[in-house]
């Protein structure tokens, strides 16, 4: 699935070509995504300016002369720019016709979606429940010590939460956890404030590196030009099972979390007790 990095690098894609221009025609070839494509859209947005974009985790939102359009890529979906002449496949499920270009939402597993709203897209239950951005002002050590501190879930398992800290994801969670020097198993209310500071600080240095290389070549997943992105060479744990730790050369080590894989190195990333520093002991 792409996540908040991937989300990222396609907004920044999309808005140098998209924004200023004026929607000629929407084609709907297949409306049953994850909740069905609004099917007023083909009337309603002709002759709609793209005023802005903005993300919300892994939320693109478009804001329109009379609303916003709510756009998340599921598991597989892509948007991309491509010459109006384009002929579509049969993935390619919604298109926005503007001056000189096609924006093609493609999702081969349609677990995406498409939505339409003309209140305030932050306020929409799609996006009203969502943590804090960890790139934000707004998120620091102290926010996720709180954010964490009433859980027994293993840490990995919060960091996964879009209603505590949104748009992680899960290869993000394990390269930030190793950064940080915490086991994806820890329980969470064990974190002290300091340990929760350097995992702060891990997420937004993780994911800050990720949307400057463009994020990872996920299955599925293309930039809006058709691109690669190229974070997954940089991987310290991710999909690295038996390899050495770039750190210390401990192989690496890989179990299931929540139905999901969950990677880590045992050398640099302690179990229980042996990963809070000693001068952490005892201050919460």
């Amino acid at each position: 699935m792409p996540e908040l990095p991937e989300v990222e690098t396609v907004l920044r894609g999309l808005a140098p070509t998209l924004v200023g221009q004026t929607i000629a025609a929407v084609t709907v070839r297949q409306p049953a995504l994850r909740i069905p494509v609004p099917a007023i859209l083909s009337q309603l947005l002709p002759g709609q300016t793209v005023a802005a974009i903005s993300r919300r985790g892994k939320y693109l939102i478009f804001q329109l002369d009379s609303g916003w359009l709510i756009c998340h890529l599921g598991m597989s979906g892509s948007l991309r720019i491509v010459p109006r002449d384009t002929p579509a496949t049969v993935h390619d499920h919604v298109d926005l016709a503007l001056q000189d270009h096609l924006l093609r939402y493609r999702d081969p597993r349609r677990f995406g979606l498409i939505a339409w709203t003309t209140q305030d897209p932050l306020a929409h239950p799609l996006l009203a429940s969502l943590g804090p951005e960890p790139l934000s002002d707004a998120f620091d050590g102290a926010v996720l010590h709180k954010l964490v501190n009433p859980c027994r879930s293993p840490i990995k398992t919060v960091l996964m939460d879009s209603h505590r800290v949104v748009g992680v994801g899960n290869i993000y969670a394990s390269e930030s956890l190793f950064r940080a020097g915490i086991h994806p198993a820890t329980v969470s209310r064990d974190l002290t404030r300091r340990r929760c500071k350097h995992l702060a600080d891990a997420i937004r240095a993780t994911l800050t590196e990720a949307i400057a290389a463009g994020g990872s070549s996920l299955r599925d997943f293309v930039h809006s030009d058709g691109n690669l992105g190229y974070f997954q060479q940089q991987y310290f744990v991710y999909g690295r099972t038996g390899e050495a730790c770039r750190v210390c050369g401990t192989p690496i080590q890989r179990s299931v979390m929540a139905q999901r894989a969950t990677y880590f190195c045992p050398a640099c990333q302690p179990l229980a007790g042996a990963d809070r520093p000693v001068e952490d002991s005892g201050k919460r």
